[in-house]
């Protein structure tokens, strides 16, 4: 077995010892974080001010408000389009924040991975953890 097969057994021991202080991290500050990324909520109002739309921290719309001068020229595909994009917009900004919130205790890259779906990216930079790159 040549220098080169070997593993780095200080580059896993490196390793070992920073997932044991971020799983101690985690489990003190977690709970709190996770309180506070729960709590998010985000009102956005539409360019035209006719539409006033909460969301939640997974961008689920919370509430939603139609100001009665929409009446005033009835365009149901108008209405439909500013709504949704109000919306999209509030979900947005709601997921900034809640990587914000969990920035102290993960990467934003790897936050931004979990909650987009992404779960190529996760595996992808689990591995490079596992081999002492970090995640890219």
């Amino acid at each position: 077995m040549t220098a080169a097969d070997r593993p780095d057994t200080a580059g896993l021991a490196a390793l070992a010892e920073s997932l044991r202080g971020t799983a101690e991290k985690l489990a003190t500050e977690g709970p709190a974080v996770a309180a506070r990324a729960k709590a998010v909520q985000v009102t956005k109002t539409s360019d035209d001010g006719l539409v006033t739309v909460t969301v939640g921290a997974r961008g689920e719309l919370v509430q939603l408000d139609i100001d009665p001068r929409v009446f005033r020229r009835p365009d149901a595909r108008e209405l439909a389009d500013t709504i949704t994009e109000t919306v999209h917009a509030a979900a947005a900004q709601a997921q900034e924040q809640v990587l914000d919130v969990f920035q102290s205790l993960v990467p934003r890259e790897v936050m931004q991975a979990h909650i987009s779906g992404d779960t190529d990216a996760v595996v992808d930079g689990m591995q490079q953890q596992m081999s002492g790159r970090g995640w890219s």
